[in-house]
């Protein structure tokens, strides 16, 4: 099981849903870099379950405590490791799925490829493993903020309800990181009305990446949009991902879709900020499609280990729809990405090593 994502900055991650505890080890931080740690808890804060009635009633207080590469707070480039202990779990909600596979969820094919599965809340395909990709974000957030990049996210549909406007400043402190605010009582109603009738929604995020210089990605086969899209593929229910004006560009023409270039920059970024798999100094923008929770109260049809056929109704404490959690994954991803591509960017040039070692 491959555990690890990225190469001159990477993280590693373990635990299990139901296990004692989870984390992550970030390798690469350069040394010198104040690490806040109200910062980080923070972030884990925004992403922990049961803060509304809109997400899973699972309350965590998801308290992240860092084990090693610090001092005197600031990062000494050694690996910083970080952990989560888990405090709410109700293992006994799952003993009836045992040996039966949910439908939609990664049961069937961890148990044929592992031959054998934590059947307790999913164990290590939980999405709550997703709390160390946050924590070891908040840390590629740190650097990057150094650079000037900033990352913002919010929910810009939910079951087919779209936001015709955009504002990060109110998707910030929207229960459901909203970011119309015309379409957000729908949204809302969507996701309950789908809760009461022990169903599910799905939903897409939008997120933005502002202050990214040009040069990041390293073509061919570590291209930034290709890298990005691999990093938000990897979340947890997500289905599908856009870049720039993403699947639209294929019903226009070329001459409405290629972004007109100025002495002062883009007329436009159809791109999303990206051409020939390097950035190009415009925002970043993707949208991650989250698939309907899994997770839902309704009998369904399934198997059992033994291929015999079942019928089974869910218990446990779930979320109507993953996608307003998943926004702040898809945040801590494309930090992850970004930090991962700016230090590979660092031995593209001459000049750049000449910077640091000439004399």
């Amino acid at each position: 099981m491959n555990n690890t994502f990225g190469k001159a900055f990477s993280i590693t991650t373990f635990g299990e849903s139901h296990g004692k505890a989870l984390g992550c080890i970030v390798d690469g931080v350069p040394a010198g870099l104040p690490i806040d740690e109200v910062f980080i808890q923070s972030e884990l804060d925004r992403r922990k379950p049961g803060k509304s009635k809109l997400e899973t009633a699972r309350k965590e207080d998801d308290k992240v405590e860092i084990l090693s590469g610090t001092f005197e707070g600031v990062s000494t480039g050694t690996p910083i490791m970080m952990i989560i202990f888990n405090g709410n779990q109700k293992s006994r909600d799952y003993d009836n799925i045992k040996d039966i596979f949910r439908p939609g969820h990664a049961d069937f094919t961890y148990f044929h490829k592992y031959g054998l599965r934590d059947y307790r809340g999913g164990g290590r395909s939980s999405a709550r493993e997703t709390a160390a990709r946050v924590a070891a974000g908040a840390i590629a957030k740190l650097m990057l903020k150094t650079l000037g990049v900033e990352i913002r996210s919010g929910l810009c549909s939910v079951d087919g309800i779209e936001a015709k406007n955009y504002d990060f400043d109110h998707a910030k402190d929207s229960k459901l990181y909203a970011l119309d605010r015309e379409v957000e009582a729908k949204q809302e109603e969507a996701i309950l009305s789908a809760k009461n009738r022990h169903d599910s929604v799905g939903g897409v995020v939008l997120t933005v990446a502002t202050g990214v210089p040009i040069g990041l990605g390293e073509p061919l086969y570590y291209k930034l949009d290709a890298k990005l899209a691999d990093a938000m593929m990897g979340i947890n229910a997500a289905k599908g991902v856009e870049i720039g004006e993403g699947v639209a560009s294929t019903s226009l023409k070329g001459s409405q879709n290629n972004d007109g270039i100025t002495p002062n920059g883009f007329s436009s970024n159809h791109a999303g900020g990206i051409l020939g798999g390097i950035s190009n100094g415009d925002d970043i923008v993707i949208k991650t499609h989250f698939k309907p929770t899994p997770s839902i109260f309704q009998e369904q049809d399934t198997v059992n280990t033994a291929n015999e056929a079942q019928k089974f109704e869910l218990k446990g404490r779930h979320d109507p729809c993953v996608a307003i959690r998943g926004s702040i994954v898809c945040e801590a991803m494309m930090a992850l990405v970004l930090a991962d591509m700016t230090l590979l960017n660092m031995g593209s040039k001459m000049e750049h090593l000449q910077a640091i070692y000439k004399k």
